[in-house]
């Protein structure tokens, strides 16, 4: 799988993600979208801790931008999608989407993640062993 080819992500909503009414709680879509980059980036090749013990950095979410378009309720079985729409040199612009087994697209988001010098907190360079494999066309 090329690394700018949609990735997607199986999750099912558990009573932890919604709130008393049974409806997907706003905040659970963030680990829903956090979980399915990390694995954009697992099935890259790349250990997250492995990376941060390495070389002591770690990407981060600087910007997010969210379109809430439907609920989610317990139970149902979503999808997740990353797409890299753009890769600069300490930065990596993300398009994710999630959408219901029934094909209904809840949540439509943009999601900017830093590479940052956790020592320093500042943002670094993304190495080229990582930044290789993100091969834009």
């Amino acid at each position: 799988m090329s690394s700018t080819e949609r990735f997607t992500w199986p999750v099912r909503v558990y009573w932890e993600d919604t709130d008393a009414g049974g409806v997907v709680y706003h905040a659970s879509y963030l680990r829903f979208l956090e979980r399915a980059r990390s694995e954009w980036l697992r099935q890259l090749g790349v250990d997250q801790m492995a990376f941060k013990q390495a070389t002591g950095l770690a990407f981060m979410v600087h910007r997010m931008e969210i379109d809430f378009l439907k609920p989610a309720l317990l139970d149902d079985e979503l999808t997740v999608t990353v797409e890299v729409k753009e890769c600069r040199s300490a930065s990596i612009l993300f398009a994710q989407a999630i959408t219901r087994a029934d094909g209904a697209t809840l949540i439509q988001a943009q999601v900017r993640a830093a590479c940052v010098d956790l020592k320093r907190m500042q943002p670094a360079r993304i190495p080229n062993e990582i930044a290789g494999r993100i091969d834009l066309k």
